[in-house]
């Protein structure tokens, strides 16, 4: 089972996820840098992910690494939005997502494809 990682928690773990493992500092440099955050609500984030088993910390300088992959993650974000919007359903999302637009064949062909 995948931890449930809050919206907050994510841009920390995309840190690790983008740049591999490092330093609690760095991460901190860079989501200061990305959105404003300052250093305490950075480590807190990044205990609270510690908490749920998506990141080790190890010495020395607070090293982080990530535990869970990205695509472990996009796999449960995706299931869950697609339970929560479209009933499970995912020719009701696809369906939202096409809506009346129309389809060139060369996109019909790859969705197709992507089915197979």
């Amino acid at each position: 089972m995948i931890v449930k990682l809050f919206d907050s928690e994510l841009k920390v773990m995309n840190v690790l996820w983008n740049e591999g493992d490092c330093t609690a500092k760095h991460i901190s440099n860079v989501l200061k840098e990305e959105i404003g955050w300052n250093m305490n609500t950075t480590y807190t984030l990044i205990k609270r992910c510690i908490n749920k088993g998506a990141i080790e910390r190890s010495e020395p300088n607070f090293m982080c690494h990530a535990l869970i992959p990205k695509e472990k993650v996009q796999i449960a974000e995706t299931n869950e939005f697609i339970d929560k919007m479209f009933d499970g359903s995912i020719d009701k999302m696809f369906a939202a997502l096409i809506g009346n637009k129309q389809l060139s064949e060369k996109q019909i062909e790859k969705l197709k494809n992507l089915i197979k």
